[in-house]
């Protein structure tokens, strides 16, 4: 069974996504500058194991090689951490449009329901003299 739009959004609490909006915009924007000044640590190319040297020449290349591996991966995580960010601090911006735009709406809707309400006030009182005349 399908929930009526009505439904859900008089049970939104608009109040309190209203209020929070900025803070989810300054939240987001302060993750974006977190993230963005930090820089990732260069590639660093490593030499590939040689068979002639001693086991723990070898064991050292090993690992020089798994932290080049490492490192290249932890660059790439940090590439998707900015751009994950930056797509965070572009939704809570829209995220903010949006809520100043369906705020105005309301208010809009409120004095066009008042609006309504005065000239069916006014369209009865003048069918209801026009009766008694």
């Amino acid at each position: 069974m399908p929930i009526p739009w009505l439904v859900v959004l008089t049970s939104v609490p608009w109040t309190e996504v209203i209020n929070n909006a900025p803070r989810v915009a300054d939240g987001a924007r302060k993750l974006w500058n977190a993230i963005s000044k930090k820089s990732p640590k260069p590639e660093v190319d490593t030499p590939a194991v040689n068979p002639t040297l001693s086991t723990e020449a070898q064991t050292l290349a090993l690992l020089q090689t798994q932290l080049a591996v490492v490192e290249s991966a932890t660059t790439e995580l940090h590439n998707q951490l900015l751009a994950s960010s930056e797509l965070i601090k572009a939704l809570a911006e829209q995220n903010t449009q949006l809520i100043q735009r369906i705020e105005t709406n309301r208010v809009r809707v409120i004095w066009l329901g008042a609006a309504i309400i005065l000239i069916g006030i006014v369209a009865l009182t003048s069918l209801a003299f026009s009766l008694s005349n």
